[in-house]
């Protein structure tokens, strides 16, 4: 019935053109709501394509859609002015005519990465490519300064830049804390379909839609590369982003954060590990670490986090998800 009730929906945009949500329930004898879930069906299969936003919104046939259009610049970084190139852009692109949550998304994402480029690459131009077509918006910010990651590990002398990629993955992460709260990248990450961020040697790609997080290593890349990708009709709202690690319980203050442990490594022994992984998460209220794909942890590297962290931290509330039959036993033992 629901491949039946997609076909007719199919069927009438193309035979008229376009068609609104209350038309198409008209046209199937049932109420607007009932029709929702069939056009977010046909959207996400890149069947139809969908113009406005709530009643004013109207589909059209995948086929008709306008080509995808394209800006890109060549920008000097010093004096540059995060909002004004957007505005640039979105009036180049006619950025309002995505839905107000999606293009809110945008502006965001956008002068975020773009300031990170301004301020702490030490580059002395960068790229910005933006493309739009019948699905999606994505933009690129491109440097040949310091690198995302080595600026980091050398602030803060870490070891290298994996260990970088993972404090900044964290949170709260800046090489300039008078003028940063280190949050950017980290909303940023969470606001997109997908968003990149290469280095060096070094990549780590956030995969919403599929709730996973993924590091390799590709060809060497002088400075910084971000991509950051959205659908036109994605369902994410920013605020709810925002609420979800700045909640109300916490005054609206970025004080709850995730780790992907694996992204450390797959198997964890010593305390040693445990206090590379725990290292600046005392900034936080709520720490929630996902143990997806870690196979085993040691008594030490439980205990120092789940027994001698929370008792060194009492007021601080720390969780773990997604924990295998073995890692889940393990953290029960040391916890008493």
């Amino acid at each position: 019935m629901s491949e039946t009730t997609q076909q007719a929906i199919l069927d009438y945009i193309e035979n008229n053109g376009s068609a609104t949500g209350p038309e198409l329930a008209d046209f199937l004898g049932v109420t607007r709501q009932a029709v929702s879930p069939h056009l977010r069906r046909l959207l996400a299969d890149s069947k139809i394509v969908k113009t406005g936003s709530t009643r004013a919104a109207r589909y059209f046939p995948f086929e008709s859609a306008a080509p995808a259009r394209t800006l890109k610049r060549n920008l000097a970084v010093r004096g540059l002015d995060e909002s004004a190139v957007y505005g640039q852009v979105a009036v180049s692109l006619t950025l309002s005519q995505l839905p107000d949550s999606v293009e809110s998304i945008v502006h965001y994402a956008f002068t975020e990465v773009l300031n990170n480029a301004i301020d702490h690459s030490m580059s002395e131009r960068c790229t910005v490519e933006v493309r739009l077509d019948a699905t999606k918006i994505t933009f690129a910010v491109r440097d040949t300064g310091i690198g995302a990651f080595y600026s980091i590990a050398e602030k803060f002398r870490l070891q290298n830049e994996h260990d970088a990629m993972i404090e900044l993955i964290k949170g709260k992460t800046t090489t300039q804390p008078h003028a940063h709260s280190g949050e950017g990248i980290f909303f940023v990450s969470r606001a997109a379909d997908r968003f990149l961020l290469r280095s060096h040697r070094l990549q780590i790609e956030w995969d919403n839609k599929r709730a996973d997080v993924f590091v390799s290593e590709p060809r060497f890349l002088k400075g910084t590369l971000a991509t950051f990708e959205i659908g036109r009709n994605s369902r994410t709202r920013l605020e709810n982003v925002f609420a979800e690690f700045a909640p109300e319980a916490y005054d609206f203050q970025f004080r709850k954060t995730r780790v992907l442990v694996k992204l450390l490594r797959r198997d964890y022994v010593s305390r040693s590990e445990a206090r590379r992984l725990l290292h600046n998460l005392e900034k936080f209220s709520e720490i929630e670490l996902d143990m997806r794909e870690v196979q085993n942890v040691g008594q030490g590297f439980a205990d120092e986090i789940f027994r001698v962290f929370t008792t060194a931290h009492p007021d601080i509330v720390i969780r773990f998800v997604n924990a295998g039959d073995a890692v889940t036993a393990m953290i029960k033992h040391v916890s008493g």
